[in-house]
């Protein structure tokens, strides 16, 4: 575990892991705010996040977790994008912006992150022979049922809620624009290509594996 300062006059601590896309959107978050931050890096594949001290501050024993200044801590990254977004033009000022923006984050969560996500793991952070072949073809079935589920969405609409770019957008950028390390490909998506290259144009944007943010 090694710990990082990212900015001066750190008031925020990011526990993170610099390859998971769930730990990347909330460093993008803080970067579109301009929050300053610390980050402190947990190698998931040696059980870093799974001692006591870790698990009394995330108890499924996950990254990312954002610390306060209080000593308070909130785990779950779509939890933590909600809270930073909160009074920003991230979070939709009108109610059924926001319920739109909540149906998107909760199909990345049920639908989309657990097999895209999951088929990227198994790739790089597995043992190729520990890999079982079907079951990664199953996760990228479902990981490509997802797909076509925004690439309905992203062929008509500049974004995935209707008042325009919003955290939803975040949990969604996570893990498509690295669908290919899943071994998937975009090639048959050209609203969602188009729309990846809408949110990397956003102010403050940030590469998954950028650690240097001054």
């Amino acid at each position: 575990m090694k710990k990082t300062v990212m900015k001066k006059t750190a008031m925020l601590i990011l526990h993170d892991n610099l390859g998971s896309g769930n730990a990347y959107k909330v460093r993008l978050m803080l970067c579109h705010l301009d929050q300053p931050f610390q980050r402190i890096e947990y190698d998931v594949t040696r059980s870093e996040t799974r001692g006591a001290d870790f698990m009394a501050r995330s108890p499924d024993g996950r990254v990312p977790v954002l610390e306060f200044p209080d000593g308070r801590h909130l785990p779950q990254s779509n939890a933590i994008l909600f809270y930073l977004a909160r009074g920003t033009d991230y979070w939709p000022r009108e109610a059924f912006a926001q319920a739109q923006a909540l149906q998107w984050m909760f199909f990345e969560q049920y639908s989309h992150e657990p097999n895209i996500a999951v088929a990227r793991y198994w790739l790089h952070f597995l043992d190729p022979e520990d890999l079982d072949r079907d079951q990664l073809a199953e996760k990228q079935r479902k990981g490509y049922q997802a797909l076509d589920v925004m690439e309905g969405r992203l062929a008509e609409s500049d974004f995935l809620v209707d008042a325009g770019y919003s955290i939803a957008d975040i949990a969604l950028y996570a893990y498509t624009h690295v669908a290919g390390e899943a071994g998937m490909t975009l090639d048959d998506y050209p609203g969602i290509r188009r729309w990846l290259d809408r949110v990397a144009e956003q102010p403050g944007h940030i590469l998954i594996t950028q650690e240097d943010f001054d």
